[in-house]
């Protein structure tokens, strides 16, 4: 497990979306159910959808009904990428379940996934400025300046990559640990949401 497989696998799945660009197309799964491979997979085609819903929610011509309806499925997407980066968590802490940690480990404030997760989104905005700089319509200015934006996006996602391997190998040596925290959102629970938990009242 490192960073530059799950590159590989998101840079792949953007591919394999981009082929239907379709936001209701039903995920083809390459991977082997419950490896780490299909989550890494399952996890970006999730945050691939939700990048064009955003695009979408967006336009200033959306019908009301349809941007609410749009928003709605967004918070769904945020809450199933959200279990996703937990289960990856989940899979890291038992691979490494017979790690023991020095006396002297410390525990980092973002988790593996969480760390993963910026990964997927940053292969997205690389996939995405790439086409902006190479977009043919589009003015010289515009593709130079996205360019430039290309290679800054690219200078973080070496560093991104290389943070990564070095909290894995850290957790791997014994001197990090690691736990799984649930993120408790409250705006989808309805016995959480003030909003929604009055509306049984009525």
């Amino acid at each position: 497990m490192n960073a530059n497989l799950c590159y590989t696998i998101f840079e792949r799945c953007i591919h394999d979306y981009h082929v239907v660009n379709n936001i209701s197309a039903t995920l083809e799964q390459p991977f082997a159910p419950g490896s780490v491979e299909a989550l890494l997979y399952h996890k970006c085609w999730i945050d691939t959808v939700q990048w064009h819903l955003e695009d979408l929610v967006r336009d200033p011509q959306i019908e009301a009904t349809a941007g609410i309806a749009l928003k709605r499925q967004i918070d769904v997407s945020n809450q199933q990428r959200t279990d996703m980066v937990e289960y990856i968590d989940s899979w890291l802490l038992n691979f490494y379940s017979d790690v023991q940690p020095l006396a002297t480990a410390t525990f980092n404030t973002e988790s593996p996934a969480w760390a993963i997760d910026r990964l997927s989104i940053l292969a997205l905005k690389i996939y995405h400025m790439q086409l902006e700089a190479t977009r043919k319509e589009a003015s010289p200015a515009h593709r130079r300046a996205c360019e430039e934006k290309n290679q800054v996006l690219l200078a973080q996602q070496k560093d991104l990559i290389t943070a990564i391997d070095q909290l894995l190998h850290d957790i791997a040596s014994g001197k990090k640990y690691m736990k799984v925290y649930k993120q408790m959102k409250m705006y989808n629970d309805e016995s959480l949401n003030p909003v929604l938990y009055q509306l049984k009242k009525n």
